[in-house]
């Protein structure tokens, strides 16, 4: 099958690095019919140049024949789980790495991250009164959108390094940065490994209510949200137990079980159109390397390749929109990726700051409620407060993350809209790449400097301490929204 489009085929000759200039805002029609290679046809941008074509079709025939790594089944419930979000009923937690690497993957690394989702999820849950839904970003966060299709050190220039799926980031080598297929059926390994982690620990007993407190990793236990957290849990065994004392049964799979989702941006295509698979009870087409996918800033135009790609699945899908987006530009999203205006659909993920969530985000909410059109409300406060400290680290401020968190809620209910959910970059591990943090936080320099572990392969991560201090201030915002007094915890 052919891959290469002829705007991008002419640069094969002479480079391998991905074609990175942004598209021009157009109204390109999306009425043509739809395949799962229909993007092929579109112009594509953040794709990485393969040298070597036939090891590229090679794998995608390898992955195309491969076992899906979810299941339509499981798609659909979490569909019907977002709908409830969308009518207001709910609340949804993304979180997970930056960008999954092939070296920092383990079972531990998995475990530590799920475990301080689900204690997020519980605060949520207890402080919001509303179902939590539990979204990873795992088994597929590989690939990342960069602003640069080269990077220059000491004088020599190179392809970026676009994820462990794509290229390597080390050695600084011609060699390793240049586009392997072979990457992708090595990342699909590792996505099946960590989805078989992640359903042992979701069905197996870990997810339990009764393990309340074993969630609580050792280096958060003795601080203040650590603290706070085991307050909460007391109260839930007390209520439990209540529960049981009055005939309630609590071995039920309700208190055991918990649904987990996983979700990536959809960004590198050959992948993703080999894991699409057409379902044989409704006749869709579901991409099945994730339960959602979104698409981000950089490549959500209409007209072009990823756009033309998500919009015929029947996965729900996300949407990156910062302060860039107009009103016009989002309802067009809204139209052409779900015109059937099925609620739980689309989540729209605003990624602003909070200077451009208080000036920009009223008037593209005003617009979508009053156009009467289904969408799911989430806030991104990572991805727009990012910069590079004094000392050359990438890094984001907590302080300015839970501002963006805060103005969030705040205009929605100011506009009368609900605030449906967070996306948030974080691990389970004890790092220092975001400055700040109400307890222990993380500093420029000293005994909590950004460089005493700083270990992300992309973007800077919240720890599971900064992690969990962000759940609680959500969940004191939405008690605030619903009129209910603060946690006393």
């Amino acid at each position: 099958m052919k891959f290469l489009l002829p705007t991008i085929a002419a640069l094969a000759a002479t480079t391998s690095a991905m074609v990175l200039q942004q598209p021009p805002k157009t109204k390109t029609s999306t009425s043509t019919k739809w395949s799962p290679a229909s993007w092929r046809e579109k112009e594509a941008k953040q794709i990485p140049v393969y040298p070597d074509m036939d090891g590229l079709r090679a794998a995608e025939k390898k992955i195309s024949k491969c076992a899906p790594l979810v299941f339509a089944g499981e798609v659909r419930t979490l569909q019907d789980q977002l709908a409830d979000v969308c009518m207001g009923n709910g609340f949804v937690l993304f979180g997970g790495d930056c960008a999954e690497s092939f070296d920092e993957f383990s079972v531990d690394h998995v475990r530590d991250t799920f475990r301080v989702m689900l204690q997020m999820a519980l605060i949520l849950t207890y402080g919001g009164s509303q179902p939590v839904v539990k979204i990873g970003r795992m088994a597929g966060q590989f690939a990342k959108p960069r602003s640069s299709p080269t990077e220059t050190i000491d004088g020599v220039t190179l392809p970026s390094y676009q994820g462990d799926n794509i290229n390597r980031e080390s050695p600084f080598t011609a060699e390793a940065r240049t586009a392997d297929p072979d990457r992708m059926v090595e990342a699909y390994d590792q996505c099946a490994q960590t989805l078989n982690i992640l359903r042992a620990f979701s069905v197996g007993g870990y997810a339990n209510l009764n393990r309340l407190h074993q969630w609580t990793l050792e280096f958060v236990d003795q601080t203040p949200s650590g603290s706070r957290y085991r307050k909460l849990a007391n109260k839930v065994e007390e209520s439990l137990k209540f529960m049981s004392a009055i005939g309630i049964k609590m071995d039920g799979p309700e208190m055991s079980v918990v649904d987990f989702y996983t979700a990536h941006e959809c960004l590198l295509l050959p992948y993703e159109e080999a894991m699409t698979r057409n379902d044989s009870t409704s006749g869709k087409f579901y991409d099945t390397s994730a339960h959602l996918l979104w698409v981000g800033e950089r490549t959500r135009q209409p007209g072009f390749a990823h756009f033309e790609f998500v919009r015929g699945l029947a996965n729900p899908l996300g949407v990156k929109i910062s302060d860039k987006a107009s009103p016009e530009d989002v309802l067009e999203i809204l139209d052409t990726f779900n015109p059937k205006n099925i609620p739980g659909r689309v989540t729209l993920i605003t990624r602003m700051t909070a200077k451009g969530i208080r000036e920009k985000l009223p008037a593209i909410l005003k617009a979508v409620k009053d156009s009467g059109k289904h969408a799911i409300w989430v806030s991104d406060p990572v991805h727009g407060n990012g910069f590079t400290s004094e000392n050359g680290f990438k890094t984001r401020s907590f302080d300015d993350i839970r501002d963006e968190l805060e103005a969030f809620f705040d205009v929605h209910r100011e506009m009368g809209t609900h605030p449906g959910g967070i996306h948030l970059e974080m691990t389970g591990k004890d790092v220092t790449e975001c400055i700040g943090g109400d307890f222990n936080g993380v500093t420029l320099e000293g005994e909590r400097g950004l460089g005493t572990k700083y270990e992300t392969h992309c973007d800077p991560r919240l720890n599971a301490i900064q992690s969990l201090e962000l759940a609680f201030c959500v969940a004191e915002k939405m008690r605030e929204i619903q009129g209910y007094p603060d946690l006393e915890l």
